[in-house]
């Protein structure tokens, strides 16, 4: 996951740089004359990497314009955090400031995606974040049933 506009920027380049190493590979491959089953083999690895590079960068843009995934039963909910200061343009120092923290400790956080974060802790980080959640139970099943609750920030 692109965190900050640091690694984003290095993305986009290292992105630019495979796109152009793939054209460079195909073009060689076609040249000495291998089979199209054989050039797949040898490209399938390097275009997955890519398109896994590309997904992140695609995934960091729609956080900027502050577009979520639902999270369900609190999970992902690390990577909400990181998306809503994303989403604000705010960075992990300004972020880091806000909490009374070293700015390494909101990284490392992040880094981990808030694995183990308390409520108290977790609502600290809303406040600064200047988040408003509202959480619906959306049905209550008969004993052994999972509970799902629905939580919207604004």
């Amino acid at each position: 996951m692109i965190r900050n506009e640091a690694e984003y920027q290095d993305a986009g380049q290292r992105l630019r740089e495979k796109s152009q190493r793939l054209r460079e590979q195909g073009k060689h491959l076609n040249e000495l004359n291998l089979s199209q089953e054989e050039i797949k083999r040898v490209l399938d690895p390097m275009k997955s990497f890519y398109l896994q590079l590309q997904e992140e960068v695609q995934s960091y843009e729609r956080l900027k314009r502050g577009e979520f995934d639902a999270i369900r039963n609190f999970e992902g909910i690390g990577r909400l955090f990181v998306a809503l200061r994303i989403s604000q343009g705010i960075t992990q120092r300004e972020l880091a400031e806000r909490l009374g923290v070293h700015e390494s400790q909101v990284s490392r956080d992040e880094r981990n995606e808030y694995h183990g974060i308390t409520l108290d802790r977790a609502g600290r980080l809303l406040d600064a974040l200047g988040v408003d959640t509202r959480t619906a139970v959306l049905s209550v099943g008969a004993m052994g049933s999972k509970l799902f609750v629905e939580s919207q920030a604004t």
